[in-house]
């Protein structure tokens, strides 16, 4: 559900600004659950090694339905975007919590078999979102894209709260106040610039520049703070463990440059090749193929093969698919787009079961929280700053080009369509009112910008990979992790 919510509101907007109007402020019902959520993941996470997983589990899935609940009655976008960041408190605390527990609560033999389906899970929610936002908009109500999570909830409640015994013993430490109010002083600065900046305000106004830098200064206060807690949220020394810090910006250059895929390959089919699919559901399912099989297949190997033997061929295929769309044109077929997209999602697919796993191999119980909740905010982190980079890219590559062309033409096009937004191109009413030789000046301009952002995407994969070299030999040993546990268990 939490990490469904990042996507499933996507598709419905249309119909939820044309009840709630709003338009101007429809940005902060996504960005409000992503601030959220992001922000509390580390936080939650300590606190769930402090006070127990249960909890704060139970803590976010209550949070997370009120939220939910709220969401469809909201009036007013305004109101939309507040209950949307209560939902996000609740997943910040849900998400790192939940595979915390898995890793608690599950046999060390059978952790890889279980980290692979929970990566299948997290794979598939995040293509399922958008094409099950479409159909329950279209054929019952948008509300119920919220409503759904109810019933849903309550069952998770009722299993987690019957039958999840949790048997370690905490005791209670000073929590770390200060350091979590500059933590979310910080993501909420630095997300709320990267939504604004180049949307409601220029990206060198005083409201821009005054957020970034409010975002570093709040970010070098926690990074000092941190040093002197008696409790930090983030502990240093994890990151002296080198599994443990190449896990984590493994996941932040592969997330950035999944999510590029993942949000300009369905542009390119719709807008590029005329692709009658109208969501990215039914577009990126051959990407989730590709990501379920490597998920499940990394979580099998992991007591057979060291993590880095299973993410560098990964990796590979990664950089390889992100290379390959480098090539797509306005003459490129389906199935070529379609034997790329698979390439992708077997190169991403792996991150999200071994990178889990790997972050907290050989940490003790007590600290798995802060471990597990750090992996998924950096994940997220690298999602949103590579989106944002990369669309602002994109954006200024396709209006340069656009512009060029038509200089170099002669013709006059656009009218009162935003070219910065490639979206637009992809109704088919917008389409019909351009000539066929403007709209193929677009078409031409849109492909070569998104060719040109996929090039710089391969970047950040190959980054990822380089950093995946330096992991270590180490494996998921069953003997060995429960020496590391001294008999904790559940």
């Amino acid at each position: 559900m939490a990490s469904m919510d990042n996507t499933i509101v996507s598709t419905a907007m249309g119909n939820i600004v044309a009840e709630l109007g709003g338009f101007d402020k429809f940005v902060w019902v996504t960005s409000a659950y992503m601030v959220a959520e992001m922000a509390g993941m580390p936080i939650f996470g300590k606190l769930s090694d402090m006070y127990g997983r249960k909890r704060f589990f139970v803590f976010g899935l209550i949070v997370f339905m009120i939220g939910s609940a709220l969401c469809g009655t909201a009036s007013n976008i305004t109101e939309l975007a507040l209950f949307r960041a209560l939902q996000g408190i609740g997943a910040g605390a849900m998400v790192p919590t939940s595979f915390t527990i898995m890793f608690d609560a599950v046999p060390v033999q059978q952790r890889g078999k279980l980290g692979g389906l929970f990566g299948a899970v997290f794979g598939m929610s995040s293509i399922f979102g958008p094409l099950l936002g479409a159909y329950i908009t279209d054929h019952i109500a948008w509300e119920w894209v919220f409503y759904i999570n109810l019933p849903l909830g309550v069952i998770a409640l009722c299993m987690i709260a019957f039958f999840y015994k949790e048997s370690m013993e905490h005791s209670k430490q000073p929590i770390d106040w200060l350091g979590a109010v500059t933590l979310i002083g910080a993501v909420v600065c630095l997300m709320f610039g990267l939504e604004l900046g180049g949307k409601t305000f220029a990206w060198d106004s005083a409201q821009i520049i005054g957020l970034f830098a409010g975002s570093a200064a709040l970010l070098a206060i926690f990074l000092f703070v941190e040093t002197k807690a008696k409790e930090p949220i983030i502990t240093y020394g994890l990151f002296k463990n080198r599994i443990y810090s190449t896990s984590i910006l493994t996941a932040f250059f592969s997330g950035a440059a999944f999510i590029v895929a993942s949000v300009y390959i369905p542009i390119f089919i719709q807008g590029v090749l005329g692709g009658t699919a109208t969501n990215s559901g039914l577009v990126l399912l051959p990407m989730m193929v590709g990501s379920v099989v490597t998920a499940t297949m990394g979580g099998f190997l992991m007591t057979k093969l060291p993590y880095r033997n299973i993410m560098i061929p990964t990796l590979v295929l990664l950089v390889a698919g992100t290379v390959l769309v480098t090539t797509l044109g306005t003459e490129s077929s389906r199935l070529v787009v379609t034997i790329y997209m698979v390439l992708i999602g077997l190169g991403i697919g792996a991150s999200f079961s071994v990178l889990s796993n790997a972050a907290i191999h050989g940490i003790s119980a007590r600290q798995r929280g802060t471990a597990s909740s750090t992996l998924n905010f950096i994940r997220s982190l690298g999602m949103t700053v590579g989106i944002t980079v990369f669309g602002i890219l994109q954006s200024n590559s396709f209006t340069g080009k656009l512009s060029d062309a038509f200089a170099a033409s002669g013709m006059q096009g656009g009218g009162d369509v935003s070219f910065g937004d490639p979206r637009e191109l992809l109704k088919p009413e917008t389409r019909a009112n351009f000539p066929e030789e403007v709209l193929n000046v677009i078409t031409e301009s849109l492909s070569s910008s998104i060719t040109f952002t996929f090039a710089m995407a391969v970047i950040p994969a190959a980054l990822a990979l380089l950093v995946s070299f330096f992991m270590g030999r180490s494996k998921l040993d069953p003997s060995a992790e429960e020496q590391v546990e001294g008999g904790f268990g559940h």
